[in-house]
C-alpha cells in the first residue's frame, strides 16, 4: 500500500471520529482521537492500512474513551461501549480488543497526559506528587522553585524526576 492510499485512510479514519465526536461526544474528545489517528498514521507499519475503517474509528474512541472514564455514568459526556459498536456496525469483542492493541502500542493508560481529556489532566490525582530520588513525594514538600519547574513541564506534557545531589 502506498502513502497516498495510507493518508487517504487516514482522511476517512478522522472524518468517521470527527463526525462520531460532534454528535456524542465533545471537541476535546475529537481533538485526542484526532492526535491518536495521527500518531497511528506515523507508525513504520501503519496499522490501520488494513480492516475496516468503522472498526478502527470505534476502537480510537473506545481506547480514548476507556482511559478517560467514558463508559462510567458519573462523567460527562458518557456513552456505554455498545452505542460506539451500534454506531459503527462493529462487533464490540472486536472494537475492544483493537483498542486494546491501540493502547499497548503506545502504553496509553489512565490519566496519560497525552491522551487525557482536560477535565481528567485538571483532576488527576498524581499531579500533586513527584519522584525525587525514586520516591514518591508531595509536590509541596520541594523547594517553590522546583515546584514551578515541575508544574511548567507538566504544562507542556512532560514527566519530571530529581535527583537531590549529595556532596
Amino acid at each position: 500500500m502506498n502513502k497516498e492510499e495510507i493518508k487517504n485512510k487516514e482522511k476517512k479514519l478522522l472524518e468517521l471520529t470527527r463526525i462520531f465526536c460532534a454528535q456524542k461526544l465533545d471537541d476535546d474528545y475529537g481533538q485526542l482521537c484526532e492526535k491518536l489517528i495521527l500518531k497511528l498514521g506515523r507508525k513504520r507499519d501503519v496499522p490501520f492500512k488494513s480492516g475496516k475503517m468503522e472498526i478502527w474509528a470505534a476502537a480510537v474512541i473506545y481506547a480514548i474513551g476507556s482511559i478517560n472514564f467514558l463508559f462510567d455514568k458519573s462523567f460527562e459526556p458518557y456513552i456505554n461501549s455498545d452505542q460506539i459498536s451500534e454506531y459503527f456496525g462493529t462487533k464490540k469483542s472486536t472494537v475492544s480488543n483493537k483498542a486494546k492493541q491501540i493502547k499497548d502500542l503506545f502504553n496509553i493508560w489512565y490519566y496519560s497526559s497525552e491522551f487525557s481529556t482536560q477535565h481528567m489532566s485538571e483532576n488527576n490525582p498524581f499531579n500533586d506528587l513527584v519522584m525525587v530520588d525514586g520516591f514518591i513525594v508531595p509536590l509541596s514538600s520541594i523547594p517553590i522553585d522546583l515546584q514551578e519547574m515541575v508544574k511548567n513541564e507538566r504544562a507542556k506534557g512532560h514527566d519530571i524526576e530529581f535527583t537531590s545531589r549529595r556532596e
